[in-house]
């Protein structure tokens, strides 16, 4: 529609007079309207506390430790880093209403009971988060699970009890938490977490660990079938025989630098077979091998495919730039009995779990580490997964399923990050009133947010 240009142009352009007074009900982040529906139905604040109630017995706080709780979900929520940002929303309608408070909490306080909190305290609310994202799955009634077992390197930049200097890609020589996580493939939500410190190996304590997750899944839902993806840091004679026991079909890397014979395997084939749907780029070949130290043998994937090499040096500055590929190699054992191609696009599939660690990370600041005690690190962790996975619960309640399960085992859904929900309905300008007595958000006029509002069930 073509409009007139006068009508496009502001008459004026003097900058307005600024002022801040008391009591006025307006709001920055109009859109928590829609979490604030989820908590009610999910009775988060209420589940929250319960899983905190001995340290209410225990300390004499104002503040119970399940707000606190409540409103650091809701601080990672908002998109906020440090937890002295509170300060920058304190007195915010919406902010309050959500928390269902008058006031919140001081940052001192909230630093001072976060690192109160002790192990019942947080085994509570990862037993919490567990059972949020197993109500999900049952709700959902899917006939087949897929977790996926990685660690994640979380730098703190100082000495944070229960850190270590450990492998840090980014900052060698740097203290670090090295969590371990499960992952629901179908999903893309943290099922549960296992909190390290940075010097151990990935598999440490992680038979225990899996066998903990996949026995919470089958009890929950024991008409499914359970898979497990695991990277080369996994593989031990002790993870392949949990797994076994558990009955769950399962791919595991293989590290080449700890088995010499699997590089002369390699060199001794000569006939590899088309990985189906690669179009000629990735070959294999299959064998029933066992290490020298197992007492049985397995099905082990040998898998060749083409990769351009990395160019070094300066670029040609030509009409094109002359690519060259090798050849790159991997080996995964398995128990699953599909053909070689589905085998290797399900174990490809992982590759996802690393989206959701940059995505937690970015968007509910899992990387950030405010505080020296281990046990309020912790608590800020749990409270950035939990973040995560009310986005997904919340998008998951609004929309149909629009995927089937695909061969590499990806989401079910088209899911938005928490960036992209506070940029479209979170953080949004509205007026708080209560016309004859009822409570009233008023938000400008736009079709766009109208509809999300909608479609998230609150207008």
């Amino acid at each position: 529609m073509k409009i007139a240009k006068s009508a496009a142009r502001a008459r004026t352009r003097s900058l307005p007079a600024v002022k801040f007074e008391d009591g006025q009900k307006v709001t920055s982040f109009g859109g928590l309207v829609i979490f604030q529906r989820l908590f009610e139905q999910l009775g988060l604040r209420a589940a929250l506390g319960g899983r905190c109630a001995h340290l209410d017995a225990k300390h004499s706080h104002y503040y119970k430790f399940g707000t606190v709780i409540h409103c650091l979900v809701i601080h990672l929520l908002l998109g906020y880093r440090k937890l002295r940002d509170a300060d920058l929303y304190r007195g915010d309608p919406m902010v309050l209403a959500a928390a269902g408070l008058s006031r919140l909490p001081s940052v001192p306080t909230v630093a001072r009971m976060l690192g109160e909190l002790d192990a019942g305290a947080l085994a509570g609310l990862r037993e919490h988060n567990r059972e949020m994202v197993l109500w999900r799955l049952v709700e959902e009634h899917l006939s087949r699970v897929t977790l996926d077992f990685d660690g994640s390197v979380l730098g703190t930049g100082r000495r944070a009890e229960g850190s270590a200097v450990g492998f840090n890609k980014n900052k060698r020589g740097a203290r670090s938490y090295y969590p371990l996580f499960c992952t629901v493939a179908q999903t893309g939500q943290i099922l549960d977490d296992l909190h390290r410190s940075g010097n151990v190996h990935d598999s440490n304590g992680a038979a225990e660990f899996v066998r903990r997750c996949v026995m919470e899944v089958k009890a929950a839902m024991p008409w499914a079938k359970v898979e497990v993806r695991m990277d080369s840091a996994f593989f031990s004679d002790e993870i392949v025989t949990e797994l076994e026991a558990l009955g769950v079909g399962y791919t595991i890397s293989v590290p080449f630098e700890r088995f010499a014979e699997l590089k002369g395997m390699i060199e001794g084939r000569s006939r590899w077979a088309e990985v189906p749907g690669t179009g000629g780029a990735a070959s294999f070949f299959e064998k029933r091998w066992k290490p020298k130290s197992w007492s049985r043998r397995s099905r082990f994937l040998f898998v060749r495919s083409e990769k351009k090499k990395q160019t070094k040096g300066a670029l040609q500055l030509d009409l094109f730039e002359p690519v060259e590929y090798g050849q790159e190699y991997k080996v995964v054992i398995t128990n699953k009995k599909e053909r070689a191609g589905a085998v290797v696009s399900y174990h490809e599939g992982r590759g996802y779990q690393e989206k959701v660690f940059g995505e937690i990370k970015c968007q509910a600041q899992m990387d950030y580490i405010p505080c020296k005690r281990r046990a309020a690190n912790e608590a800020y962790m749990l409270c950035s997964v939990m973040a995560h996975n009310l986005g997904r619960e919340l998008q998951m309640r609004a929309c149909p399923r629009s995927r089937g399960t695909t061969a590499k085992r990806t989401v079910l859904w088209v899911f938005e990050g928490l960036a992209s929900l506070r940029g479209k309905v979170i953080q949004r300008a509205a007026r708080v009133s209560h016309p004859q007595g009822r409570k009233t958000l008023t938000f400008g006029k736009n079709e766009k947010l109208e509809e999300a509002l909608r479609e998230y069930g609150v207008a």
